[in-house]
């Protein structure tokens, strides 16, 4: 092995990736509480480094020299399950992908509040078939367009007043598919926070 070859395999092995933690389902009315300093303890005891979160809803940032972001999934559940007693769902993503999501949207984001617009992530791309029986047209003025591993999500009237969101929640859609849902602002700040 020549010197230079060594020095790059070294340089390989300490670079690390910028990634977002999005945990599912969490500190909602009451149910599987998360603290955000206990979930930044867990990530720093994984061994992640410049751990971050962003609001109390799951979301958390770090850099890792894992290139593996479902391993490192799978890492942080079975973590969360053993300090906390039960499993949560998560997604982890690095901020070239949650870059190129914002830079995809088919929205007009810029001019849209934040609460209007929502991006819901998925585990695995989902093929058209999930979406065979939904008849867009009858949601209108809400729309939704499926991107890289996203759905994105246009409710003008916020996701809680939202007949598509609950729509695209059914098992016909998501069945065998993690997905957690953020608003833009959200998504925004994700994309900042792991930008390198």
């Amino acid at each position: 092995m020549t010197q230079k070859t060594a020095k790059s395999q070294q340089a390989d092995e300490t670079s690390t990736t910028r990634y977002a933690a999005l945990l599912r389902g969490i500190n909602v009315g009451g149910h599987k509480k998360v603290p955000m300093a206990e979930l930044r303890s867990l990530l720093a005891g994984l061994g992640h480094g410049d751990v971050q979160t962003y609001l109390q809803s799951g979301n958390a940032v770090f850099s890792s020299a894992n290139q593996d972001p479902a391993a490192l999934a799978r890492e942080l559940e079975a973590a969360i399950e053993a300090h906390f007693g039960f499993r949560v769902a998560c997604l982890v993503v690095d901020g070239a992908y949650l870059s190129a999501v914002a830079d995809a949207c088919p929205f007009p984001a810029a001019e849209l509040e934040g609460r209007q617009l929502h991006a819901t992530f998925l585990s695995e791309q989902p093929g058209p078939e999930r979406f065979a029986a939904l008849d867009a047209e009858a949601f209108l003025p809400e729309e939704y367009r499926v991107g890289d591993r996203v759905v994105y999500l246009y409710a003008p009237d916020g996701l809680g007043r939202s007949k598509l969101a609950e729509a695209l929640a059914r098992p016909a859609v998501v069945k065998g598919v993690e997905a957690t849902t953020r608003n833009w602002n959200t998504v925004a700040k994700l994309v900042e926070l792991t930008s390198p």
